[in-house]
């Protein structure tokens, strides 16, 4: 049975991510604490793991309900800060350990994702365990980590999640709550970096489009992909439904076989 396997945010967007075991759907239509915080440079624009491979060299914890980040460091002192009370201290912190001015924002309406008018992310389990067979070296939770979709469903096939992007693309449920399709995700430079050290895996990118071409499904609408560099579905959750938790257990279908 398709079920709702993992429920992954991530609070400071550049930053790893955490677990949890239920989450509500903003009226914006993304998941609570994703992407809740963010690093600006003095331009006033964001900056994230794609300007930086250092983000992935911290290891963090948050809490949800007191709004605390833990940041490990390779080198040096563990430190806490609460980012609902005091971003200022968090924001000089990072400006030193990344070398350049930053200020830390929040938004707990919508977060700083990169698709403002979109919702979660979404993956399949078996997609995850493909992709890590394709390497030698990658267990599924690098993989995992690589990717960061905010949604994982098990009990499917590789590639479920292409379905539901082009004409004639169905929706699905997650235990009522509806959801559709809009985009899938072209892919940067990120998945190519170890989610530890931020060292790039030389032929991960080559390999990868090879692989993704070979195994791309019969059941995806080819002209709905601009290219091969590219997995895992980006969505909408429907307007009626925001508000809605989701709940890691919870089952999925697709919306005609309810």
């Amino acid at each position: 049975m398709a079920t709702l396997e993992r429920l992954r945010v991530y609070p400071v967007k550049g930053l790893d991510g955490i677990d949890l075991e239920a989450a509500t759907v903003l009226d914006g239509g993304t998941i609570e604490h994703d992407r809740e915080y963010a690093l600006f440079d003095e331009n006033n624009e964001v900056f994230n793991a794609k300007r930086s491979d250092r983000f992935h060299r911290l290891q963090i914890a948050y809490d949800t309900d007191t709004g605390t980040l833990t940041v490990r460091p390779p080198d040096g002192d563990t430190r806490q800060f609460n980012l609902r009370e005091d971003r200022e201290t968090a924001s000089e912190w990072f400006s030193g350990y990344f070398g350049t001015d930053l200020s830390l924002r929040r938004d707990d309406a919508i977060g700083f994702v990169d698709r403002r008018q979109m919702g979660p992310s979404v993956i399949s389990t078996a997609t995850l365990q493909t992709v890590a067979s394709w390497f030698d070296d990658l267990t599924v939770e690098s993989v995992r980590r690589r990717l960061r979709a905010n949604i994982e469903i098990s009990g499917v096939e590789p590639f479920w999640e292409d379905r539901f992007v082009g004409e004639r693309a169905p929706s699905f449920e997650i235990d009522g709550v509806t959801v559709e399709g809009v985009t899938p995700c072209a892919r940067c430079a990120v998945p190519e970096r170890d989610p530890d050290t931020g060292e790039p895996l030389p032929e991960f990118r080559q390999r990868f489009i090879e692989k993704r071409e070979e195994t791309f499904p019969e059941h995806a609408d080819r002209e709905a992909f601009d290219h091969f560099y590219t997995l895992m579905l980006i969505s909408r959750v429907s307007e009626a439904d925001r508000g809605s938790t989701l709940r890691v257990g919870d089952p999925v279908a697709l919306t005609d076989e309810q």
